[in-house]
């Protein structure tokens, strides 16, 4: 199992930019492909990005792509996700996600471990 903390969510301006971190933990994070989910009130929760831990292979929503950037630190077991160009619809809770590859997380199925969720507020 993988723990994942998540931080950097807040309050910006439609337009803006805000980047959220995910540190993970255990003994075999390097075994999981990492990304993200957001679930925004009264919706299903969706996938938003995922990153492969060997190769740093990427993943996009097309809803967010172009606007948001996945990256990742091994040395540091943490994950990124840089969002630029911020709308109101991206307002959500999201979700660190840890998976066994990046073809199976990108469904909620297929995520064997969640972080709590950190908040991300576009205001108009």
């Amino acid at each position: 199992q993988v723990a994942l903390v998540e931080s950097g969510g807040g309050l910006v301006q439609a337009g803006g930019s805000l980047g959220l971190s995910c540190a993970a933990s255990g003994r075999t994070v390097s075994n999981y492909a990492l990304g993200w989910f957001r679930q925004a009130q009264g919706k299903e929760r969706e996938f938003v990005a995922a990153i492969s831990w060997s190769f740093g292979d990427t993943y996009y929503a097309d809803s967010v792509k172009g606007r948001f950037t996945i990256s990742r630190d091994n040395a540091k077991n943490t994950v990124y996700l840089q969002m630029n160009s911020l709308k109101p619809e991206d307002t959500a809770v999201y979700y660190c996600a840890a998976g066994l590859s990046m073809g199976t997380m990108r469904t909620t199925n297929g995520v064997k471990s969640w972080g709590k969720g950190t908040l991300v507020t576009v205001s108009s």
